[in-house]
């Protein structure tokens, strides 16, 4: 055991003053004690003796309360090794729009990519995963987390952006805004916080439009995400009647994944919208290895000796009250 505060034990040696006698009662004055000398002490009597011990200890265990003992205790953590996945979609009012499903089924852009995405999310039970939805505006919906029963209920939660004045694509700084929170993710493992080892970082931008707002620009953020060794997978989810060569803005998302070290992908279905994330899911696929690392962590242990203080306390002051309570009238 260890103190916080050891010099508060040389207080100790004070508990010995609760042993003073005094003589706070008015005294008989007799002739004699003779007649006395064979009559032992009573039991209450004694007891009125042993409540100086129950001060003196009561005492004692508030010092070392004080000194704020302290235990070192062993405690086991297991670390993961896993990959940070930070998850970027688009919900601009463009993804309100219908896209078949599977046989004649149709359903909106928004409700396919949703699936997928709670989908991949639930594949990767090992994995750091962050969700960021953006239109004109990027948002953090879910910072990287392990929590992924939360961010299932986020990602359910997601709504169009519907709103003209917030409408948009600003795809650019949604990736610089992944990106940049990926990067803390490193500096926060670095300082010990974080109980993981992470293997890689990426991005997988899920978007249906072309860049047309926003601070960053899609190479700037590309750009960011080269840097600090971050890959950009990207799904350009378009309409089924589309060609299925690339236009500007299509050329645009796949040299941004490409220069990443990343990949594309353009999707008109929720077949294809699938297969896309199941190929990201299976090139991202890391040896998951958890370890476990032992290491002591000091446990405060003064209500050990501050409860009993307290009940010797409480047990005093009840029996000086009651049974072994004396006239304190000093003596003048």
């Amino acid at each position: 055991m260890t103190f916080a505060s050891p010099g508060l034990l040389f207080l100790l040696p004070l508990a010995l003053l609760a042993l003073r006698k005094k003589r706070r009662f008015r005294a008989i004055e007799v002739s004699s004690l003779a007649g006395w000398r064979d009559v032992g002490n009573s039991r209450r009597i004694r007891w009125l003796w042993r409540m100086r011990w129950v001060r003196a200890a009561v005492v004692a265990l508030l010092i070392i309360a004080l000194a704020a003992p302290e235990i070192e205790q062993p405690v086991e953590e297991v670390v993961r090794q896993g990959i940070a996945i930070e998850m970027l979609v688009d919900i601009s009012s463009s993804m309100e729009s219908s896209i078949a499903g599977g046989g004649s089924k149709k359903r909106t852009r928004m409700e396919a990519a949703l699936k997928e995405v709670e989908s991949f999310v639930q594949s990767r039970p090992d994995d750091l995963i962050g969700l960021i939805t953006f239109a004109r505006y990027a948002d953090t919906v879910s910072p990287l987390t392990f929590g992924h029963r939360a961010l299932l209920q986020l990602v359910r939660g997601i709504e169009i952006q519907n709103r003209p004045n917030e409408d948009g694509t600003a795809y650019g700084d949604a990736l610089a805004l992944a990106c940049a929170q990926l990067e803390q993710m490193s500096q926060w493992q670095s300082d010990g916080a974080a109980r993981a080892v992470i293997e890689s970082r990426i991005v997988v931008l899920l978007t249906d439009g072309e860049n047309n707002c926003g601070l960053h620009l899609p190479q700037e953020a590309a750009g960011l995400a080269r840097r600090w060794g971050i890959r950009v997978y990207v799904i350009s989810l378009g309409d089924s009647a589309e060609a299925w060569e690339l236009n500007d803005a299509e050329r645009l998302l796949e040299s941004v994944a490409e220069s990443t070290g990343g990949a594309f992908w353009k999707s008109s279905d929720g077949d294809s919208l699938a297969q896309a994330y199941r190929e990201i899911d299976q090139l991202e696929k890391s040896a998951i290895l958890d370890s476990t690392v032992t290491h002591n962590e000091s446990i405060a242990v003064f209500h050990l000796f501050l409860l009993p203080a307290l009940l010797l306390m409480l047990s005093e002051t009840a029996l000086g009250a009651t049974l072994l309570h004396v006239n304190q009238e000093r003596a003048v």
